[in-house]
C-alpha cells in the first residue's frame, strides 16, 4: 500500500500526538482522517477544528474495518489491552502503527493480537510538549524532528516504507531505523534519562522563590519537568532494566566530577567539559 491524499487513515487516541498527527495530515491536504477517542468533547474538538473528517467515542467496528492505516496513539498498556479486545476487527492488509515511547515489551502482544494480512510497524516519533490534550495539539513540533521506526522480523519493506512516508507528511527531519532493543535502550538515555535528571532537580530544593533567582540555565535544563506523571511512571517502569543501566552511568559521571571537586582538580573537571563541549558540538551541525 502507499500512502497517498485519499488513504484512510484512523487515528485511535486524540491527545496532544493523535490531534497533532490529525492537524498535520489535513494541513498536506490528507482527506480522509478519522479519529476514535473516549470523549465525545475530544471527538467534538477535533471536528469543530477540522482535525478530522469523521469521529466516534466508541469503538466503531465500521471504522476500523475500512481503515487502511491505523496510528494508535495510546499509553503502551492501554495500546496492548485494546489490541487484545478489538484488535479482531482490523482488516487484512490494514497498516497499523503507534507512537509509544517503548517497544519492546508491546511489539509481540500487538502483533499477537492482530488478524491475519494486517501488519503492524512500531514507530516513535521523537517530538513532544510539556502539556497534553487535543487543544494543545500543535503540528509544528514535528518540523526537522526525528522519527523512529523499529522493524522486526516479519514486517514487510512495504509497510515500513509506507510508515517512513507517514513521518515525512508529517513533516519529520531525519527518519532512523533501530531495533527494538536499541530503541529501548536509546530513549531510557535520550529521553527518559533527561526527565529523570529534570524531575530530581526540581525535587532537590524546595526553597518557593526559586523562580525569583533563576536564570536561562536552569529554565532550560528543567523545561521537562513540568511532565504527565501518569505517562512517564508507566514508561520508565516498562523500560526499567534499560532507565536504571543509564541512571547507573549519569550517576558514575557525576560521582567523577564530585571526586575532582573534592580534590580540586580543575584538570579533571576541564577534560569533562571539554568532552562534554565536543559532543554537543554535533548536534548543532545536524
Amino acid at each position: 500500500m502507499q500512502l497517498h491524499r485519499d488513504t484512510e487513515i484512523l487515528i485511535v487516541g486524540l491527545g496532544l500526538l493523535g490531534g497533532s498527527y490529525a492537524l498535520a495530515l489535513k494541513k498536506k491536504g490528507f482527506r480522509r482522517i478519522g479519529g476514535i477517542a473516549h470523549r465525545r468533547e475530544t471527538v467534538d474538538y477535533a471536528l469543530d477544528h477540522g482535525m478530522i473528517d469523521y469521529g466516534s467515542d466508541t469503538v466503531d467496528p465500521q471504522l476500523i474495518a475500512r481503515a487502511e492505516l491505523i496510528v494508535f496513539a495510546l499509553y503502551p498498556t492501554v495500546l496492548v489491552q485494546w489490541m487484545k479486545d478489538y484488535g479482531h476487527l482490523i482488516s487484512a492488509g490494514t497498516v497499523v502503527t503507534d507512537v509509544t515511547g517503548v517497544k519492546s515489551c508491546i511489539i509481540e502482544p500487538v502483533r499477537a493480537a492482530l488478524p491475519k494480512g494486517a501488519e503492524f510497524v512500531a514507530v516513535h516519533p521523537m517530538a513532544g510538549r510539556e502539556v497534553c490534550g487535543i487543544e494543545n495539539a500543535d503540528e509544528t513540533m514535528f518540523q526537522g524532528a526525528n522519527y523512529i521506526v523499529v522493524p522486526v522480523e516479519g514486517n514487510t519493506e512495504d509497510a515500513l516504507r509506507l510508515c517512513e512516508d507517514l513521518g515525512r507528511e508529517l513533516g519529520f527531519g531525519r527518519i532512523s531505523r533501530l531495533s527494538p532493543q536499541a530503541h529501548d535502550e536509546m530513549i531510557a538515555f535520550l529521553s527518559q534519562l533527561t526527565h529523570c535528571v529534570a524531575v530530581s532537580l526540581m525535587c532537590a530544593n524546595d526553597d518557593p522563590r526559586l523562580v525569583d533567582y533563576t536564570g536561562d540555565s536552569f529554565r532550560d535544563l528543567t523545561r521537562i519537568a513540568r511532565i504527565n506523571d501518569e505517562m512517564w511512571s508507566e514508561l520508565f517502569l516498562l523500560n526499567r532494566d534499560a532507565l536504571v543501566r543509564q541512571m547507573d552511568s549519569f550517576l558514575d559521571q557525576m560521582r567523577k566530577m564530585k571526586q575532582y571537586l573534592i580534590e580540586n582538580d580543575r584538570d579533571g573537571l576541564r577534560e569533562m567539559m571539554k568532552t562534554s563541549t565536543s559532543r554537543r558540538a554535533e548536534f548543532d551541525k545536524k
